[in-house]
């Protein structure tokens, strides 16, 4: 009976044992699983800063194209205007060139018609023309060049 009693007590203590063993790798696997769960919430906190950068990084980047695409259109209006502006410009100046050509083929045909000689009923006419050899050399003592040419002051204002 003495070995039977002392197996109730081996037992008992293994009991204790295992008990405290499992208590043990009961409250170590608890501490894992809090390290694990305080390691998962400060990766998590790191994630939620790194995706918090990256918005705010997005937003300011926004800003900035924002301003760029600003900047580059007033650009482009300003350039538009200038372009109208020197369309506008050149239109006038054409118009004075074709009222300048139209001028100066006028006075063309005029000078050609006093330096030609007409005729009238087969007769050449040189009446009012000097036919000395001075008034050849001398092309500026010639009446009809003497003549001065009127423009008006409007005619070179935009």
């Amino acid at each position: 009976m003495a070995s039977s009693s002392g197996n109730s007590n081996s037992s008992g203590s293994t009991l204790l044992q295992n008990s405290g063993s499992e208590e043990d790798l009961h409250q170590l696997m608890d501490q894992r699983k809090r390290k694990r769960m305080e390691s998962n919430r400060e990766s998590a906190r790191r994630s939620r800063m790194r995706k918090q950068k990256h918005l705010d990084d997005l937003v300011a980047q926004v800003s900035q194209l924002k301003n760029d695409n600003n900047q580059i259109l007033t650009s482009i209006n300003f350039t538009t205007q200038h372009y109208l502006n020197i369309e506008a410009e050149n239109s006038v100046l054409r118009a004075q060139m074709m009222e300048l050509s139209q001028r100066l083929d006028s006075l063309n045909e005029i000078l050609n018609y006093l330096n030609s000689p007409t005729t009238s009923n087969g007769v050449y006419e040189t009446e009012g023309f000097e036919t000395s050899p001075v008034s050849f050399t001398n092309p500026f003592s010639l009446p009809y060049l003497n003549q001065t040419i009127m423009a008006s002051a409007d005619i070179f204002q935009y």
